[in-house]
């Protein structure tokens, strides 16, 4: 495990040090390798015969498989996509920090924004049956972390009623015990809306599949610095792409849409999260 991961991060693993038993290089050694004359931009070890390992799938691996493909291939997915100014965000976030003290993320702001928006819009916080649709009036926002197994969704829960300080301690505090295989089986249950954020790796748009029995999951990109057109001027701004993936059986383009918009809303104004 070790060697792949250095392969990976373009480590040589003849600079790392072992801490194992006999000096062994693990897993720990390579995450704090931080020498000071190590270029990121080093090239992993050429390999010059045919090499490969394995690694036996985990028991969350393969759950994790089962359900993505049941999701995609049960689910008729169709994709909405728009793109948010984010000057007024940017602003925002800032004058919040500096008067709260609290380092909130943009995306905790755009949880709390979702949250709101599905509150205004139950089609979207649904579930499929194949005799009823299920229109949630509470909001449990589940949030995509990534794992070493893969993904794992803890739940934000009545994520419209909580403010941004504790949505952002929330979403933390997830974070950092799913890495660490520390979440309840509660804990990561009863969602009724997903998002997954990979802006943070600069993607900037990007398709997820529906985290089942949601009927939608919301994929948030990076924020981007572009020209883009202000009062018929050409000027400097920043902009975020949003996609939203819908269950046809349960959201349909214009319900879809009309989400969409109320969060655009909230997003481009984001003074009105805390009215």
């Amino acid at each position: 495990m070790a060697r792949k991961l250095a392969e990976e991060k373009g480590i040589d693993i003849s600079l790392v040090k072992g801490s194992g038993d006999n000096g062994r290089i693990i897993k720990r050694d390579i995450d704090s390798f931080k020498p000071s004359n190590y270029s990121q931009f080093s090239q992993p070890r050429a390999h010059l015969s045919e090499s490969s390992y394995e690694i036996q799938n985990s028991t969350m691996r393969k759950a994790i498989a089962k359900r993505l493909a049941d999701s995609k291939f049960s689910a008729p997915h169709y994709y909405l996509n728009i793109e948010l100014e984010m000057d007024n965000m940017i602003s925002f976030r800032k004058q919040f920090i500096q008067t709260q003290n609290i380092k909130i993320s943009f995306n905790d702001i755009i949880a709390k924004a979702v949250s709101l928006s599905l509150a205004k819009h139950p089609k979207v916080n649904s579930r499929w049956y194949d005799d009823k649709i299920i229109f949630n009036e509470h909001v449990h926002l589940g949030v995509a972390v990534a794992v070493e197994d893969g993904l794992i969704v803890p739940v934000v829960k009545f994520a419209n009623s909580k403010d941004l300080p504790k949505i952002n301690s929330e979403i933390k505090d997830f974070a950092e015990r799913a890495k660490n295989k520390k979440l309840t089986p509660a804990e990561i249950e009863g969602s009724t809306f997903t998002i997954s954020n990979l802006g943070m790796f600069g993607i900037e748009s990007f398709t997820s599949i529906i985290n089942q029995p949601n009927s939608a999951i919301l994929s948030i990109g990076a924020i981007v610095q572009k020209p883009v057109i202000k009062n018929n001027e050409i000027v400097i701004g920043n902009t975020m792409k949003l996609t939203l993936a819908c269950d046809h059986r349960t959201v349909d383009g214009a319900t879809g849409s009309l989400f969409l918009k109320t969060l655009k809303e909230y997003v481009e104004n984001p003074v009105s999260i805390l009215v």
